[in-house]
């Protein structure tokens, strides 16, 4: 056909709907009412159908407030008699309708995901219907045929169009020219055994006019075209065609070595253009098999598969194809549907097991054969990891739409494809017979094979196919040589579905820019030429949304690019500045970028240029920012994204490059951290191109980063080029960290040549000619030599540089921020390499302009300067606010901190503007009730996140009148004392009642870093409310019922959460007790001196504080916590600062807590106890010490909680930085070494102790003696050299060990073993029992880390553990805290002579060979006595050891033995086993070489359990293990 109009001129039928109203001549109609009613909008055509005209309408108007839309097709029922229903799915009596993307028969679904989704279309996009000379049914959109919809339509039929909805406006259009169904190349006709192009078209009822196939005659084009516009020759095609021909038509000639995936090689046409091989009938079509994972569903035609309870099963997903692979076939799907409950995602693969005969899995990577599968960025054969880094796509990080294909190529070889991409051989043997096989896991839930006739999925990839035809990529676009190319630069006519181009090209805008937020993308009409700056003025802004303008370039061509919602979401050939930072291919590369675009206002200029070093430059209001990224390659398209508030920009002309700023002088030290220098200040000082395997260089080898941060935190070690020389500083600049893990950067030199290093996990393991600085710690070779040098790399932020030099003498020293730290370590050898590991946190560093050759070569420096630490300052005003999304009741006042409810009992929801990190609290103070109506506050966590909402009920935009009735994603939420998710009650009871909240009540909601959700009522915890909560979560609250307006009274955290994933999860709590007392005398070095000027506590304090006295006086005045009060000014060296116990309340236990913060207090949110607190404190409680809420010593000092009334406590930090404790004026000595400066002293009122008051010692206070009420106690006695400490109560209790009944019997099941009393630790540190009741009732988690670097363990769950004495000349305590900890399988007849040995594997003469050795006849027992691999002849036996008691305590690695309880007569069998410390570098971890009927601990990876030990001294018994059933 040739128009779209109708046989009399396109008018509708007068009888329609009882709430359109038609106007324009019968052309438009209008739902009336469209806020109230969203249905009764039917409207059909005034006469039938002609065939071959299309029926076209353009959608006018769309409104928010329903759900569903714009519905169109055709009936058979005269609408002179027709009884019009409420929708077009009503109409009976032979009728089609498409609505959605599914299409109806009468009212009933007969196709699935059939064309393009019509609730997707926005205002001003165009839909038609079309019946064909053969009775089909067709739907187009935006002048694009979907294909056939429907088949047998009758002769005679109305147009029908449904104005449902969203939709509320549609006009008719008039006949367009060239709008008409496509006219195809002709061709010789085909054999009747000729093949179609690609079996699904026939299966999908195309036409064979689109199977594009070309005659041998024009197999080899004599012009390929030049141009993707238009052409003569072409003018009755459609455009994608054309393409599609010239591709098809250049690989049957052979120009092209390019697969179009069907059909397969072999089976298309023969040189002669004859078939040679049968006709494929629909069956040889690819979908899935019908036999498939428990949880599938299939649908459309066998190619849709989804997971059945997404979000109660993440498994049990697998579906595979119907029919084994081609050579060269590609089989690709489309992700249609994810959930964000679980981790991991799709998997996808192949696998030569029949479908047939295979009894499915759960998981597809559980089969230990014939199996290759993609997983994350990996992939695994037969289950097990064979390329971990295959692409730089991760499939658990893909998003709904995008596609991922596979083929097996005629080599052999595997290739997979991520949205059209290939990503290179996967593995290059693949058997020849394979079937293709996806796992919906986790996230994935539904997924569609996509075939060649999609138009969308064809156009596609034959961009990707000139791209790769084109010398220059997809980046040079010809033109015909009469055609020039634009000189000016304009926006392209195709843009996003929510944006308009006007003025001639020149202006962009959302012209309902109060309705959406985004699909509002525009490119510019042509590339941009190097050195061009493309430049857009903000016309005008709306206040309604978060977010705003976003500017890039793409390699993507706006003609043939199906446009995003927002840019973000392009995964290829795309870099975007979007708010202050920089994002490649939707991927955040830069953070901390120059200006932030979220600030601008209408008036103000944003740029983009592309140099010609390839270097991409933003500029906001005519000043560079600076390069954000290198290598972007020629021939670019200009991106503007008017998203959120942006609504309208035009394009600036005649704007001049701005000259590249020089090079900051190597005196400067405010090197940008955003903007790595082009150059290394004239050195020629980079990375060396080997490297770890996450580790990328780039920026000509200036920039080093680890891609994939958020899953892997090691093996990213970077090298320099060159060995360093003499007096030559090689500094970088940290450009970008993460706060998903623990620990950072580590930096140093080796003399190792990058060209002979195998590259470790971290460099620390390298256990040769290389020195490290870790944290606070330099190690040489693995080994820690010194601790707590000058500064401390964890502590270390974006934009901190770090040097490193080796000075004349051969001296490292480091330098922080251009600071010296003084020499680190002596005698390296004349030629090191500069070694830095992007460990943990950093992720991206870049070499300076300070690298290069010292002003000063510190040949004679020994003087080390001030230590380097960041200050966290104090934000201004509160840090927390709600989001402009907000329900259509509520006002947002006092910049965002305060929300009211103008008008009625609902439609209050408010969120937070960001998520909640791990432990943030979100915390509101009630300002305002309205006691007529009933109910309480509501409130929670959602994944919802707030300028994403979806359609509801009411509201702004798709929020629901209320917190119950949120529903679009999970949320969690607490209402009056219910706790629901997703509306459904989980839990009744929780915490207090939130109906009793009065004015100036203060709640809060936590997301715990075990992911509980936590609610705070007054500052008081009520425990977890919810389990299981999402990692990406907003505060979402309810203003209901009484509760009217709230503030918000909670700041960001200063600091970032400690990581919950390795490499370094928290360490040991108190309960192990592992850590022995301190054995050397700590004295007062120094005079103690008094502060100058008058203290007093701050102002910010616990909830139950009262202060008095001028604020030096501090009281509780309820409960027992809530008490935590901070002195207003810092510790300083030497400057002793004391508090008094002025009343203690006997009906609590404990009391108080003293301690010391290293970030500002002053708007700190406290806890309710300081025990509480996880970030930069250190604590004395008890006779403990305290960090970040872990124990880290015992038994220092006194016990706070038995001080009297009167006692005098006091804090004074040493020269070093030492942190002291003083008792009535009595140094304890050093409680904690090394404490970060600026310290603020801290005093948690806590139990007993009601009330403080500071004061200062008395003269003379300052020797050192006591003063005050010292004089009726005893100093302290010297025993030894240990200082014994001032106890004032009584012992402690009886150990609650003793009312065991299992650490009863393990313990006379070791009295039974008669081993002498003196190898063990003297009560009460002699046992701990760990069964389940034990190790519950301490809180004990089942992993910690140990040693320097850390390395985790497990804690020995159902064993008992007796503590051995260690031999006094050895330092103990630091082998302990420095060295590994595993354990060690034994047996009975072997504990006693590894006693006496006191190790493991000394000598020759050991009995943990694993058979007896020569000359030891005597040995009496057969089987293996000990887990040792087989000596070699003349050298020690080696010990086996693991880190995880459930390998080394398995049966075969430690024997079992029978004996009779002397108590009950029982019989039990029982087993023993030793923990050891190891020193680290002396053992070598490997897989599990022991035979087990079960497999081994999951929680560590296989290839690290068992580790083997050949060196004489490396272990250390440090207790003895009994495990009885």
């Amino acid at each position: 056909g040739s128009g779209g109009g109708l046989g009399s001129g396109g008018e509708l039928h007068p009888r329609t709907g009882r709430l359109v109203s038609l106007s324009a001549c019968g052309r438009t109609a209008r739902r009336q009412q469209p806020g109230q009613e969203f249905n009764h909008g039917l409207v059909l055509s005034r006469e039938p159908l002609r065939d071959g005209r299309v029926f076209t309408v353009r959608i006018d108007r769309k409104v928010n407030s329903w759900s569903g839309s714009i519905e169109i097709g055709v009936t058979a029922l005269d609408p002179s008699v027709l009884d019009f229903p409420s929708s077009a799915t009503g109409l009976k009596g032979g009728s089609w309708v498409v609505s959605g993307c599914s299409v109806l028969r009468d009212g009933r679904s007969v196709l699935e995901e059939y064309g393009q989704d019509l609730d997707q279309l926005g205002e001003g996009d165009r839909v038609g219907v079309e019946r064909t000379v053969a009775g089909e049914l067709r739907l187009w959109v935006n002048g694009r045929d979907c294909g056939v919809a429907a088949t047998g339509l009758p002769a005679r039929v109305w147009a029908v169009v449904d104005l449902y909805g969203k939709c509320t406006q549609i006009t008719v259009l008039p006949p367009e020219p060239g709008f008409s169904p496509p006219t195809p190349i002709p061709t010789p006709p085909l054999e009747p055994s000729a093949p179609p192009e690609d079996a699904a078209l026939t299966e999908q009822g195309t036409s064979g006019d689109e199977a594009f196939v070309v005659s041998p005659a024009q197999a080899r084009p004599e012009t390929f075209p030049n141009s993707l516009e238009s052409h003569n020759d072409f003018a009755s095609m459609e455009l994608s065609e054309v393409v599609g021909n010239a591709i098809l038509s250049a690989y049957n000639g052979g120009l092209l070595n390019v697969n179009l995936s069907s059909p397969p090689a072999g089976e298309g046409l023969g040189s002669g253009g004859a078939a040679t091989s049968p006709v494929l009938t629909s069956n040889d079509a690819l979908l899935f098999h019908e036999k498939c994972g428990t949880l599938i569903k299939l649908s459309n035609n066998n190619k849709t598969a989804e997971r059945r309870r997404p979000l109660d099963e993440f498994n049990n997903g697998v579906v595979m194809t119907n029919r084994p692979l081609r050579d060269n076939e590609m089989f690709e799907i489309r992700i249609d549907k994810l959930v964000d409950k679980w981790s991991g995602s799709i998997e996808i693969g192949v696998t030569t097991h029949n479908p047939n005969n295979l009894e499915y899995p759960a998981t597809m990577t559980n089969l230990q054969s014939g199996t290759i599968m993609m997983s994350g960025c990996g992939i695994l054969t037969n289950g097990k990891g064979t390329r971990r880094e295959y692409c730089e796509f991760s499939l658990d990080e893909l998003q709904e739409g995008d596609h991922i294909g596979l083929t097996r190529k005629s080599n052999s070889a595997l290739h997979f494809f991520i949205n059209g991409i290939d990503q290179g051989v996967a593995t290059p043997l693949t058997p020849a017979v394979v079937y293709g096989v996806v796992d919906l896991y986790g996230m994935a839930v539904k997924v569609t094979i996509v075939h060649d006739n999609n138009h969308s999925d064809r156009l596609r990839r034959n961009n990707a196919i000139l791209r790769a035809l084109s010398p220059e990529g997809a980046l040079r676009r010809a033109s015909p040589a009469a055609q020039a190319e634009p000189e000016r630069l304009l926006f392209h006519p195709n843009c996003g579905q929510k944006a308009a181009i006007t003025h001639e090209g020149r202006t962009a805008l959302r012209p309902h820019a109060t309705d959406d937020f985004n699909h509002g993308v525009v490119l510019s009409s042509r590339a941009l030429r190097d050195g061009e700056v493309f430049q857009v003025r903000i016309d005008k802004m709306v206040d309604k949304w978060a977010g705003s303008i976003e500017i890039g370039v793409t390699t993507h061509d706006p003609a043939y690019l199906q446009l995003p919602s927002t840019m973000t979401n392009l995964r290829s050939g795309t870099w975007m500045m979007t708010g202050n930072g920089v994002m490649h291919n939707g991927t955040t590369i830069l953070d901390e970028y120059g200006h932030n675009l979220d600030r601008l206002k209408a008036g103000d200029t944003v740029g983009v240029v592309r140099r010609e070093d390839g270097t991409l430059h933003f500029f906001v209001n005519g000043m560079t920012q600076g390069p954000a990224a290198w290598n972007v390659p020629p021939g670019v398209y200009a991106v503007v994204d008017l998203y959120g508030q942006a609504a309208q920009a035009t394009i600036v002309d005649d704007v001049e490059v701005p000259p590249v700023p020089e090079p900051l002088p190597e005196g400067n030290n405010q090197v940008s951290p955003s903007s790595p220098s082009s150059g290394a200040g004239g050195s020629d000082l980079r990375f060396h191109q080997l490297h770890g395997n996450n580790a990328v260089i780039t920026n000509g080898g200036r920039t080093a980063l680890r891609h994939n941060c958020r899953s892997e935190f090691n093996d990213a070690i970077v090298i320099s080029n060159r060995a360093l020389r003499d007096g030559e500083l090689f500094e970088i600049v940290i450009q970008k960290m993460v706060d998903r893990w623990s620990g950072s950067i580590e930096a140093g030199v080796t003399a190792i040549r990058p060209e002979d290093l195998e590259f470790p996990n971290t460099m620390t393991d390298i256990d040769y000619d290389t020195w490290m600085l870790s944290g606070t710690a330099i190690m040489q070779d693995g080994n820690t030599m010194r601790n707590n040098y000058g500064c401390d790399l964890d502590a270390l932020g974006t934009g901190a540089r770090i040097g490193m030099m080796r000075t004349a003498k051969g001296d490292l020293h480091y330098f922080i921020n251009g600071q010296d730290q003084g020499a680190a370590c002596s005698g390296l050898p004349p030629e090191v390499y500069a070694v830095v590991d992007l460990y943990g946190q950093c992720v991206q560093v870049s070499i300076t302009n300070a690298t290069g050759p010292m002003d000063n070569s510190l040949a004679t420096s020994n003087t080390a300067t001030e230590k380097s630490f960041p200050l966290h300052s104090p934000v201004a005003g509160v840090a927390h606010r709600f989001h402009s999304t907000c329900g259509k009741n509520v006002a947002l006042e006092e910049d965002g901190t305060r929300a009211v409810r103008a008008a009625g009992y609902a439609h209050g929801l408010v969120f937070s503007t960001k998520e909640l990190r791990a432990e943030e609290v979100f915390e509101v103070k009630v300002q305002e009730l309205d006691e007529r109506w009933a109910g309480s506050l509501r409130l929670g966590l959602t994944t919802l996140a707030p300028g994403e909402t979806g359609p509801g009920a009411g509201g702004g935009p798709g929020l629901p009148p209320s917190l119950p009735e949120l529903r679009t994603k999970t949320t969690w939420m607490v209402s009056s004392c219910e706790v629901r998710r997703d509306g459904q009650l989980q839990r009744m009871n929780y915490g207090r009642d939130l109906e009793r909240l009065g004015v100036g009540s203060r709640v809060g909601i936590r997301r715990g870093a075990d992911d509980t959700m936590h609610i705070l009522v007054d500052g008081e915890d009520m425990g977890p409310a919810a389990t299981g909560i999402a990692k990406n979560v907003w505060a979402v609250l309810d203003l209901y019922g009484p509760v009217r307006s709230v503030s918000v009274v909670s700041s960001t955290r200063l600091e970032e959460p400690e990581g919950t994933q390795p490499p370094s999860p928290s360490s040991d709590t108190g309960s192990e007790g592992e850590e022995d007392d301190e054995g050397e005398e700590r004295g007062l070095r120094n005079q103690v001196a008094i502060m100058p000027t008058a203290l007093e506590f701050l102002e910010n304090h616990g909830k139950n504080i009262l202060l008095s006295n001028g604020n030096r006086t501090a009281t509780r005045v309820a409960s027992y916590n809530q008490g935590i009060v901070v002195i207003n000014q810092p510790l300083v060296p030497q400057l002793l600062v004391q508090v008094r116990i002025d009343f203690l309340n006997r009906q609590w236990t404990s009391s108080l807590v003293l301690g010391v913060l290293t970030c500002a207090p002053e708007r700190l949110n406290f806890p309710a106890s300081a025990c509480a607190l996880k970030r930069a404190a250190w604590l004395l409680r008890g006779r403990g010490i305290f960090h970040n809420g872990l124990k880290i010593c015992e038994k220092f000092g006194p016990n706070l909680d038995t001080c009297p009334e009167g006692t005098i406590l006091g804090l004074r930090l040493d020269s070093s930085g030492g942190l002291h404790l003083h008792v009535n004026g009595m140094d304890q000595g050093v409680a904690v070494p090394d404490v970060p400066q600026p310290c603020h002293a801290l005093v948690d009122l806590y139990g007993q102790c009601e009330q403080v008051t500071i004061v200062s010692p008395e003269p003379g206070a300052t020797s050192g003696k006591s003063a005050g009420t010292q004089g009726d106690m005893e100093k302290a006695d010297m025993v030894d050299g240990i200082k014994e400490s001032v106890c004032w109560g009584p012992l402690p209790a009886a150990s609650p060990l003793k009312s065991c009944e299992y650490h009863a019997l393990c313990s006379r099941f070791q009295e039974l073993l008669l081993l002498p009393e003196d190898y063990f630790m003297p009560p009460p540190k002699r046992s701990m029992c760990y069964c389940e009741s034990c190790r519950k009732l301490r809180g004990d988690e089942a992993h910690r880390r140990r040693g320097e670097p850390p390395r985790e363990y497990a804690l020995p769950f159902g064993w008992c553990r007796f503590n051995l004495r260690v031999n006094p000349r050895l330092e103990a305590g630091t082998l302990t805290k420095k060295w590994h900890m595993a354990y060690h399988g034994s047996n009975v007849a072997a504990v006693r002579r590894v006693l006496d040995r006191g190790e493991l594997g000394a000598g020759t003469a050991s009995i943990l060979s694993c058979r007896p050795l020569k000359g030891e006849p005597g040995v009496g027992f057969e089987e293996p006595g000990e887990n040792c691999a087989p000596p070699r002849e003349g050298q020690p036996p080696p010990a086996l050891l693991s880190p995880s008691l459930l390998y080394a305590g398995a049966e075969t690695l430690a024997s079992k033995v029978q004996f009779r309880d002397p108590k009950s007569q029982r019989t039990h069998q029982a087993q023993v086993a030793f923990q050891v410390c190891v020193r680290p570098g002396s053992y070598t971890p490997g897989p599990p070489s022991a035979a087990l009927r079960e497999p081994p601990d999951p929680h560590f990876s296989p290839a690290e359990l068992e580790w083997v030990t050949k060196e004489k001294g490396a272990t250390l018994l440090y207790a003895l293990l009994v495990r009885v059933e």
